[in-house]
């Protein structure tokens, strides 16, 4: 029997909460930085800025939740909005997050097909290969607790300090857990 058949709460519902706790400590961040720490550029090019980081976070739940709603077979991250306002403004991309979380949490209550489609492009080719609506969601906390570490190593040197549990994935922290126990008791 696998792991996950022991939890109480079901998979998908699972799955959607991990991307809830994580979406709700980044708008949580983001809706108190001032637009100038959102925009400050980093890297020798000047690439990186906290914004650019929650933006294609936010590109990548919409288009997990644009592939569902299209007809609810095919989910496409090459193709995203890449909307530069959400970038350049904390206050839109608080906003926006929280929508996205308002849409994870209508999906335990619709009826989305498990199985989807993933389009992926491969040199002027694009393949449809076959994924879950589980398997995405996995993905996409992964993902954004990615990029949520580099915002938070990013927020450091704005001299911006963050939760100790800000990017860590819940996978580590449920080992903190086990191995420290709760984390109230890590700081003690």
């Amino acid at each position: 029997m696998s792991h996950i058949a022991h939890r109480s709460i079901p998979p998908r519902e699972g799955l959607i909460e991990e991307n809830l706790l994580a979406l709700s400590q980044l708008r949580s961040i983001v809706g108190d930085l001032a637009p100038e720490h959102y925009r400050q550029a980093f890297g020798p090019h000047g690439h990186h800025t906290l914004g650019k980081h929650v933006r294609h976070i936010i590109d990548h739940y919409d288009a997990l939740l644009g592939g569902l709603e299209v007809g609810g077979e095919v989910i496409d991250y090459e193709h995203r909005r890449r909307d530069e306002v959400l970038e350049q403004w904390p206050h839109q991309a608080a906003g926006r997050l929280g929508a996205i979380e308002a849409a994870l949490t209508a999906l335990v209550e619709r009826g989305v097909p498990e199985r989807q489609g993933l389009d992926y492009p491969v040199g002027e080719a694009s393949l449809t290969l076959e994924t879950s609506l589980g398997r995405e969601l996995a993905f996409l906390t992964s993902h954004t607790i990615h990029h949520m570490a580099i915002i938070g190593l990013l927020a450091e040197q704005l001299g911006i300090t963050l939760p100790e549990t800000f990017g860590v994935h819940p996978s580590t922290l449920r080992h903190w857990q086990r191995e420290q126990g709760p984390l109230s008791a890590r700081s003690a």
